[in-house]
């Protein structure tokens, strides 16, 4: 059977070549440009795989991935992203991702990975499972990443990332249905936690973690 694949990334061009890549052995259900129309669709299609970006505007991949994980769990993650370090792949994989593949992949990896996930397997391409490996190991000794997105409430990364994108305090209110006063507790606390004093320096982290899609 042809897997059903929904595919997201915000570069329309990008999604037009990987439609050509895969529906030859398989069936693009949707595309989407942002990760919150992502989980919308998702739950809408239930595909067997999903393709997507980690750096995605209004809700980041790896953010959407742990949305995704616990509403279709039966859907496989694949991520295909500009992201080449171990940190990503690595929290990729802990948000619930099958696979990990990078944009200067080899185009027959994506064909690799589709069938590899629908085995049951995971897929890590070979241009970064090395460090990948080095990176589990020296986190299994009690390294820690300092001021990682990880010790923010999933909440707060949704409010740092719309702040990154330019979104001022009611239009973020609106887009997560909460209060404006929540949004700014959430801001005052995000700052708290990571040590940062402005909007300016919110965004500059946003952007140095991938959060936001430039």
């Amino acid at each position: 059977m042809r897997p059903r694949i929904l595919m997201a990334d915000d570069h329309s061009i990008v999604l037009a070549g990987l439609r050509k890549l895969v529906e030859a052995e398989s069936e693009v259900v949707g595309t989407v440009e942002d990760g919150r129309a992502l989980v919308e669709e998702a739950q809408k299609f239930r595909p067997d795989i999903i393709l997507l970006d980690i750096s995605m505007p209004l809700l980041n991949g790896l953010d959407a991935a742990r949305q995704l994980a616990k509403l279709v769990p039966e859907s496989k993650l694949i991520f295909l992203t500009m992201h080449a370090t171990p940190t990503y792949a690595t929290e990729a994989f802990k948000a619930g991702a099958s696979g990990y593949l990078i944009k200067r992949s080899a185009a027959s990896e994506l064909k690799q990975a589709i069938q590899a996930v629908m085995r049951g397997q995971d897929y890590m391409t070979p241009l970064i499972t090395k460090d990948v490996l080095a990176a589990v190991i020296h986190q299994a000794d009690g390294a820690a990443c300092k001021r990682s997105p990880a010790t923010l409430t999933a909440r707060q990364r949704e409010v740092l990332q719309l702040i990154a994108e330019g979104k001022g305090t009611k239009e973020i209110a609106s887009i997560l249905n909460i209060s404006v006063k929540t949004v700014e507790f959430h801001k005052f606390r995000i700052m708290d936690e990571l040590d940062l004093h402005s909007t300016a320096e919110l965004t500059k982290y946003a952007i140095s973690e991938g959060l936001v899609s430039l």
